[in-house]
This record gives structure tokens, sequence and C-alpha cells, in this order.
């Protein structure tokens, strides 16, 4: 089988996160792609980040009636901060057999190199890194200079429709009072507007 996984924060999930795993899916020959959220992701500011609970039945909303796409909360159920290269190793060893994907998004591609065990993600998983918003493969290819060749050679591009949709812009809409629709699925809007979630501006 072969396993896209997806990490992040999903606060909240968004088109433009399931239009990744969808192409990605479909690129790379995907069986499943499991959206692991984090429990407390390393690299963002962790204050104002809405519970574990709310952003998994987010999650659920989103994926619900999609097969190929799973809720995978182990990093939550483990707790404290969430590293990908322990997120790998405990799939691989979950799955021996099967091929890993980790998807990631070009941000995250821009802040690998300072992640920790670069070289132990790539030994993992193939990496497979989507454009963002304008960004060209050319502009990620220069991000990738600073590490060593085993990680570059793990890195597969993949291109999709550009999108421009960020959770932290989805938080600063519904802080001022402006609307989310078809930003978010409707079940997940739905879900921000009764739990009266960012009612309060967050950063990224």
């Amino acid at each position: 089988m072969r396993i896209g996984i997806f990490g992040g924060t999903f606060d909240p999930v968004h088109l433009a996160h399931l239009l990744l795993a969808e192409t990605c899916r479909e690129e790379c020959g995907l069986d499943q792609v499991r959206f692991v959220p984090a429990s407390r992701p390393p690299h963002k500011e962790t204050e104002g980040i809405s519970s574990p609970r709310q952003r998994l039945t987010m999650l659920d909303f989103a994926t619900s009636g999609i097969p190929e796409f799973v809720v995978d909360p182990r990093e939550i159920k483990r707790g404290g901060i969430s590293f990908t290269c322990e997120t790998l190793a405990e799939f691989r060893e979950e799955f021996p057999g099967d091929e890993l994907f980790f998807l990631m998004g070009s941000d995250s591609l821009r802040d690998l190199p300072t992640w920790r065990e670069p070289e132990t993600i790539a030994g993992l998983a193939t990496l497979v890194a989507v454009n963002r918003g304008p960004i060209s493969v050319a502009q990620m290819q220069a991000w990738l200079e600073p590490l060593p060749d085993v990680v570059r050679r793990a890195v597969r591009f993949v291109e999709m429709p550009s999108v421009s949709i960020s959770a932290s812009d989805l938080r600063l809409r519904v802080s001022a009072g402006k609307s989310i629709r078809f930003l978010t699925p409707r079940p997940v809007e739905r879900y921000i507007v009764e739990q009266r979630l960012y009612q309060s501006a967050a950063g990224d």
C-alpha cells in the first residue's frame, strides 16, 4: 500500500489542505492519505490553538465520505511536541511493508533545514513537496540547497492549482466577522460558528 502522511495543525482545516491531499493522492498513486494533526507543533506558537478535540472534529467533518482520507490522532494521543522524525518512525514500524510519502506544502519545505533530523525523515519516506500560491518548483529546489544530497534526492515535487487560502487568514476573517464560506467545508464552517472559535485574532 502507498500511504500519504499529511501533518499540520489544521486550525482550521480548509479547502487548500484538501486539494493538496487529493492532488498528491492522484499524482503519487496513493491508496490512502492520513491527516495527522499535531499535538504541539515545534515551529509554531501554541498560544491560541484550538483544542485537540476541536481540531479532530473539524478534520472528521472535512474528510467524511472520502474513503481514501483518514484522520490519524496518534500525535495528539502521544502528547507533547510533535516531531516528524518520530512520527514517521512510528509509521514505519506499524506499516513495515508499505511505501510512505510525507506530504508537505512549500512553506514547510522552506523550513525543512531547521527541522529535527531531516536525513532521518528522508530515509523513512518520500518527501512530496507541493507548491502553495505562486511558488515555483525552482524556488522550492533552491530551499533544499543547505541540505545533504540524501535529503534532496528524497524530494518529489508536485504542482497543484494555485489556491491562496491559509488557516491564519481564516482565523483572522472569523475574528473580523467576515465570511469563510467556500474556504472550508460547510460542516467545518458551521462548527466554527457553533463553537465560537477564533473570536479574537490569532497568529499563524
